[in-house]
């Protein structure tokens, strides 16, 4: 193994990318050109990163600001956390769309990205479906259309697998004729961090790039390509299997930490009478300091976070194990983050929708 030659675990959100270079030490990251915030609104956690040029090599995000919201109410079925993070989602878009110039008559392009027969690839193409369109009734219909609408229009251009095509080309070639004022690309994501998935939203400026986070990459979707602004909503469902081993080992040594006793030994206790190990919250504090690591995992257990992950893709890769994964409950969380995210962009785009009904338009 070389350690420290830069390996970057696959990760498409910038907080996990912003983290992966600084210990969150906010005088660093604004001498680097990254400024981070948080705040919470209605019990919902919301990061903003915002990356200037000088920083984009080195984080490797493009520029401009990356919104997190962490929408925990996915996973735990909770439908008035959902509620919360969806008014979040209302907020921070209207918000974005403000501060980039976007009038609230404009015309826009929803474009639900991925391949909608893979389950967890296909949150553009079941977000798109509940988009409430309205393109077709400003040139056929203008006088039934009220105020607090306007014009937009949905499309799943679907995967090169598929098409054969660029998705950016198909993209481009409905812009050239449909002509928009904007674009809201919805796709999903890979993250470096297991707790991350199918509860974290991640809305920029900066356009996507499709499939950079699981190594596959195509041509960007953004202002350069297509001329217009272009927003992203992406949602993390997937993570490699470095990943999973890293947090695996993490996760033990966080037991172990927890349980050590005051003879500065591992308890006795840590060693399982049967399979009734309970719902135990492990937490950063609990990670034991370098002595102890060694002890438990022995040479590994001294590695730096970027040495373990690399030594763990160094045994995966070469036998083709180094696979990328998704929760056995994806089915559940795609219809409900989709639902969420349609419900934010119709409230967001249409000011007489109301955010309870916004996502009964399907098509």
């Amino acid at each position: 193994m070389k350690p420290n030659d830069g390996f970057s675990p696959r990760t498409d959100l910038a907080v996990e990318a912003r983290d992966m270079i600084s210990e969150k030490d906010s005088t660093t990251l604004k001498n680097n050109g990254i400024v981070s915030s948080e705040n919470n609104m209605d019990g919902v956690k919301i990061s903003t990163v915002k990356i200037d040029a000088s920083a984009a090599e080195t984080i490797g995000k493009e520029p401009g600001t990356y919104i997190t919201i962490y929408a925990e109410g996915i996973k735990k079925q909770d439908t008035k956390m959902q509620h919360a993070a969806r008014n979040v989602l209302i907020a921070e878009l209207r918000k974005l769309l403000e501060d980039t110039g976007i009038s609230k008559d404009a015309k826009g392009l929803i474009v639900g990205l991925g391949n909608w027969q893979v389950t967890p690839d296909a949150l553009g193409p079941m977000t798109t479906e509940k988009i409430l369109v309205t393109s077709h009734l400003f040139e056929l219909s203008y006088e039934t259309v009220h105020e607090g609408y306007r014009p937009v229009a949905a499309v799943s251009p679907g995967v090169m697998g598929i098409t054969g095509m660029e998705t950016s080309d198909i993209i481009f070639g409905i812009s050239e004729k449909f002509k928009p004022d904007f674009i809201i690309a919805i796709d999903a994501l890979a993250a470096r961090a297991v707790e991350r998935l199918n509860e974290t939203i991640q809305l920029s400026d900066t356009g996507i790039h499709p499939g950079s986070g699981i190594g596959n990459k195509r041509k960007a979707i953004s202002k350069d390509t297509l001329g217009v602004p272009v927003f992203a909503i992406g949602v993390p469902t997937v993570v490699d299997a470095v990943t999973i081993a890293s947090d695996t080992m993490d996760d033990l040594l966080k037991h172990f930490g927890k349980s050590w006793d005051n003879e500065n030994k591992p308890s006795q206790s840590l060693v399982p009478t049967g399979f009734h190990f309970g719902k135990e919250q492990l937490t950063d504090d609990d990670m034991p300091d370098m002595a102890k690591r060694k002890t438990i995992l022995g040479v590994v257990g001294e590695l730096s976070e970027s040495e373990k992950r690399e030594l763990i893709k160094e045994v995966l890769a070469p036998i083709d194990r180094n696979l990328i994964v998704t929760p056995k409950e994806v089915d559940g969380f795609m219809e409900d983050m989709s639902h969420l995210i349609a419900t934010g962009i119709n409230a967001a785009l249409h000011e007489q929708v109301n955010p309870e009904d916004a996502a009964n338009y399907t098509r």
